[in-house]
């Protein structure tokens, strides 16, 4: 006897490159692996705080510190206010942080609008949520928000919107006018918005992320989750926080408490401290990625690829439609790590359809 959602869910297509990858000892640039650039300064502080303890159960929100963290780095860059108290929960990476906020907050039969092309794991756990996840398409080159589409979605079911900003796979960052248009939606349809924001510090040429939190209309009715492992590319410690106003995250809270319970004590310190940084370090950090993407992108156009704007994330996706007729982004890249050695990852597995055939990824963070 097999759960139904994940009993029909076969392994992630990261995983399987990454596998092939290591079969042909090929450059993977499929998954996202920052190698190269972690925060030498947070992980020493996370070897003193190994050493020193303590080594028990940590505060089931997280520890003072990282709440108190957070709800700095909230005011600080993005001038939200947040009780730290209250409104702040570490999680086991930004996936769990996901999956409490669907488990908290809704009930089987709720719709949410997910934005396509999206992460692989929304609507795995959406649904295992009862939730019914209801796709609304960007479409290449620019991803403009497709107003009318999404009001086309809104049913007297609908409960959510699932925001990715800066957006997995495509880079996109979305602007103050869009955000405001989603904000408009959340008041008007009672709404809440689940905001995945785990890039929010990694945009590039000028850019700024802006968070949906931010506008005041919206700030009562948005979750916002960031995580350590993009801030500071150590992506295998998993820890994530949610920021949400006190009504919103104890339901939020409580499925935490019962899926993890806590996060590793000594991961939460360091992070503490990573986030109590000098601009220094972020500025340098988007610095090191914008020349990482040119570099990548300057490359590949010399040898005739064909590749798409990417605002922030470190993936640059590239249009394979000239270089494959058949516009098989799945044969292609099994085709480029066995006959080039290098790892990508077809971006149709970001869509429901999987229709979207011609654009590749590849990450440019190592």
């Amino acid at each position: 006897m097999v759960n139904s959602v994940f009993g029909n869910t076969g392994t992630s297509v990261f995983e399987t490159m990454s596998r092939l990858a290591a079969e042909h000892r090929a450059i993977n640039l499929g998954q996202g692996f920052p190698e190269g650039i972690e925060a030498a300064e947070v992980i020493a502080a996370a070897e003193e705080a190994l050493r020193t303890g303590p080594h028990q159960y940590p505060p089931t929100l997280g520890l003072p510190a990282l709440r108190q963290a957070v709800a700095e780095t909230n005011r600080r860059f993005w001038g939200i206010e947040v009780d730290w108290q209250s409104e702040v929960l570490v999680t086991s990476g930004a996936t769990e942080a996901l999956a409490d906020c669907f488990f908290g907050l809704l009930e089987p039969g709720d719709e949410v609008l997910v934005f396509q092309p999206a992460y692989d794991s929304y609507g795995v756990i959406l649904r295992r949520a009862g939730a019914v996840p209801v796709p609304v398409r960007l479409e290449p080159p620019q991803w403009e928000l497709p107003r009318q589409r999404i009001l086309d979605a809104i049913t007297p079911r609908t409960r959510a919107i699932l925001l990715n900003t800066p957006m997995n796979p495509n880079g996109k960052v979305f602007t103050r006018e869009e955000l405001e248009f989603l904000a408009g939606l959340l008041e008007r349809h009672d709404l809440i918005a689940v905001c995945d924001e785990v890039y929010e510090h990694l945009t590039f040429d000028g850019r700024n992320h802006l968070p949906l939190m931010a506008l005041p209309e919206a700030r009562g009715r948005c979750l916002r989750i960031g995580s350590a492992g993009k801030t500071f590319s150590v992506t295998g410690w998993k820890v994530g926080y949610v920021t949400a106003s006190a009504e919103r995250l104890a339901p939020v809270a409580r499925a935490h408490q019962y899926l993890t319970f806590a996060t590793p004590p000594h991961l939460q310190a360091a992070v503490a401290f990573g986030l109590g940084l000098g601009d220094h370090y972020f500025a340098g950090l988007q610095s090191i990625l914008q020349e990482h993407r040119d570099f990548l992108e300057t490359g590949l156009r010399e040898h005739g690829f064909s590749t798409l704007e990417c605002g922030g994330t470190y993936f640059l996706c590239l249009d394979i439609g000239d270089l494959d007729p058949g516009s098989d982004d799945f044969a292609f890249c099994r085709r480029l790590v066995a006959e080039s050695g290098v790892a990508a990852v077809p971006v149709s597995t970001f869509y429901g359809e999987r229709d979207m055939r011609r654009l590749i990824r590849l990450c440019f963070a190592k």
